[in-house]
C-alpha cells in the first residue's frame, strides 16, 4: 500500500543518512525541504523530495498538504503511562503548600500509586492505560517508553510490564519497557531498604528477565529514595540479564548518580533539574543521553533542566514527558516542546531535534525512528496550515496537528 503526501509546505527533519544523535551546535540545524512530497509504502518512508522532482507514478492514496508541514512523530523516551487511578488530591495539597517530599512522607506520592495499582486487576489497568496511549498517539507520539515502578511488589511490577508489553502488541506505536522496581521504598520496607533491594535483585530481576518483560532497568537515585551505592548494585545485577540502564537522577539533588550512570553505560540519565559542573564533565565523552522533562518542572514548580547549559557544553539533549499521575499527568509532547523553548530557552530547531532524533536514541530506536530517512518507519505528523515550524512551540495552547500517521496508517 502506497501513500503520497504532496504539496507539503515544508518537510522537516530530512536526513538522507540515518543520524544517531545530535550534540551541541549540531542541534541548531534542522534540515528541511520546502514545497515537498513524501512517499510511504508498506509502513515505511519510501522516498521524498521537492515537488519539482516529483515523478508521476500511480499512487491510489494521496493527500494534498497545501499550507501544511510534515515532521517525524514524537518519540517519548520517559513515561509512567501504566498506572491506576489518579492523584488529584495531592495536586490540591501542593497548592495548599505541601512539598513533593512532604506529601511522600505522609504516605502519598509513589507509595500511594502503588497501593492503588496493587488493588487494580490487570484487565482494568490495561483499559485505563490504553485510553492514555490512544490520546498520546493522537497528539503525535509514535514511539513511547513505559516504566513500571508503581507496583513495588514482584507480582504488581510484573503486572505493569505485562500491560505495557500488551499495549505494544495491540497498538501500532512502538513501545519500549523499563523495569523500575527501585522507584520508591514500600511501606513494609521503610526501615529496611536493604531488604527491599535484596527483593529487587534476587527475585524481581530474575523473574522479569526470564519472561522478557523489560528492555531497560531504572532506579530513582535521590536523597530519601536510593543511594549511589544502591544504583551501582542494581545496575551491576541488571547487567547480568543484559538490561540496559535508563536512570532517574538529579531531580532534587546532585549526589553522584550521573557519574554512576555513565560508569554503567546508561542509555540515558533523566530529570537533571539540578546539575553541577562535575555532572557535565561526567557526561562529556560518554554515549549517555541527558533527558529533560520540562512538564514535570512546570507541574511541580521546581527548576527546569539547564538545557541551554548542556547544549552549550557540546552535549546532546532529549526531551520527554514523564507522563505519570503524581508529577506530570500529561503525555503531550507538543507542550513539552513548547515549554522547552519558553522556559529552557531552546530554539525551535533544538527542541524538535531533542524530541525526535535524540529522543529516538534515548529509546534505542535511532535506526528506525526520529527522522525523515528512507527505510525508517513512516511515523509522521501532518500539521494544520501554519506560517512556520516556529509556530508549533509559539502557539503552545493550540492543537496544530491535522493528522498523525503511524506505520503509514492514519491514527483515528
Amino acid at each position: 500500500m502506497k501513500l503520497l503526501l504532496f504539496n507539503i509546505k515544508e518537510l522537516l527533519q530530512v536526513r538522507p543518512e540515518s543520524t544517531k544523535m545530535l550534540k551541541g551546535h549540531q542541534m541548531k540545524e534542522l534540515p528541511t525541504i520546502k514545497n515537498a512530497w513524501l512517499l510511504i509504502e508498506d509502513g515505511l518512508i519510501c522516498d521524498f523530495g521537492s515537488m519539482d522532482q516529483l515523478i508521476s507514478a500511480k499512487v491510489e492514496n494521496t493527500i494534498d498538504c497545501f499550507g501544511k508541514m510534515v515532521l517525524p512523530a514524537w518519540c517519548d523516551s520517559h513515561t509512567h503511562l501504566v498506572y491506576a487511578g489518579n492523584r488529584e488530591q495531592e495536586f490540591v495539597d501542593r497548592i495548599n503548600g505541601l512539598s513533593y517530599q512532604e506529601i511522600a512522607n505522609k504516605g502519598g506520592g509513589i507509595v500511594n500509586s502503588a497501593k492503588k495499582l496493587q488493588e487494580t486487576s490487570e484487565e482494568e489497568l490495561y483499559q485505563q492505560s490504553a485510553k492514555r496511549l490512544e490520546e498520546v498517539m493522537r497528539l503525535g507520539t509514535g514511539a513511547i517508553e513505559i516504566k513500571s515502578g508503581y507496583g513495588l511488589t514482584t507480582e504488581a511490577e510484573m503486572r505493569m510490564l505485562r500491560v505495557a508489553k500488551k499495549l505494544g502488541e495491540n497498538y501500532p506505536v512502538t513501545v519500549k519497557t523499563t523495569f523500575l522496581g527501585a522507584h520508591a521504598i514500600p511501606t513494609e520496607f521503610k526501615n529496611d531498604k536493604d531488604a527491599y533491594m535484596d527483593l529487587i535483585c534476587n527475585e524481581m530481576l530474575p523473574k522479569i528477565a526470564s519472561e522478557g518483560l523489560a528492555d531497560y532497568v531504572d532506579i530513582f537515585c535521590e536523597l530519601g529514595y536510593f543511594t549511589v551505592e544502591d544504583t551501582d548494585r542494581l545496575l551491576s545485577e541488571a547487567n547480568k540479564y543484559k538490561l540496559i540502564p535508563k536512570i532517574h537522577v538529579n531531580q532534587f539533588n546532585s549526589i553522584g548518580g550521573v557519574a554512576m550512570g555513565v560508569q554503567h553505560n546508561a542509555l540515558s540519565v533523566d530529570h537533571l533539574e539540578v546539575l553541577t559542573d562535575d555532572d557535565i564533565t561526567a557526561l562529556k565523552g560518554s554515549e549517555t543521553m541527558p533527558v529533560a522533562l520540562p512538564s514535570c518542572s512546570y507541574f511541580l514548580s521546581i527548576p527546569y533542566t539547564p538545557g541551554r547549559k548542556l547544549i552549550d557544553a557540546g552535549l546532546p539533549l532529549a526531551l520527554a514527558t514523564d507522563y505519570n499521575p503524581g508529577s506530570t499527568p500529561s503525555g503531550n509532547m507538543n507542550f513539552v516542546v513548547s515549554t522547552a523553548c519558553i522556559k529552557m530557552k531552546l530554539t525551535p530547531e533544538e527542541a524538535i531535534n531533542a524530541a525526535t532524533i535524540n529522543a529516538a536514541y534515548a529509546m534505542g530506536l535511532s535506526e528506525t525512528h526520529g527522522s525523515i530517512t528512507k527505510g525508517k518507519k513512516a511515523n509522521v505528523i501532518l500539521t494544520k496550515e501554519i506560517p512556520s515550524y516556529g509556530y508549533l512551540p509559539y502557539a503552545f495552547g493550540s492543537n496544530n496537528i491535522d493528522s498523525v500517521f503511524i506505520n503509514g496508517k492514519l491514527v483515528e
